[in-house]
């Protein structure tokens, strides 16, 4: 029977930390690129709505479409944020 023993250092050797994720350096910028990932979601939801919204104005001739783009899609981009948040705050326990 072969037994395989790890070392008994608190972080393994292979550059990641406990839970799988990079430390160090490349962990740092992979939280920030979730932080710059959720500044940048809200505003392209919101812009995505409204130009659909406008698209379907004119196709149709309303007025109302591209407002309800827009807050179809800030709730598209809440709901985003919300579970990169969500992720974001399970990682780090």
């Amino acid at each position: 029977m072969v037994w395989f023993f790890r070392s008994m250092s608190d972080e393994p050797q292979d550059g990641k930390n406990q839970a799988g994720r990079p430390r160090g350096m490349l962990g740092d910028l992979v939280k920030a690129e979730s932080m710059i990932q959720l500044a940048l979601v809200l505003p392209a939801a919101c812009l995505i709505g409204a130009l659909a919204g406008s698209a379907l104005d004119k196709h149709f001739h309303t007025g109302w479409m591209a407002v309800t783009g827009i807050l179809l899609g800030a709730a598209a981009g809440f709901l985003q944020v919300y579970r990169t948040a969500a992720r974001f705050m399970r990682r780090d326990k």
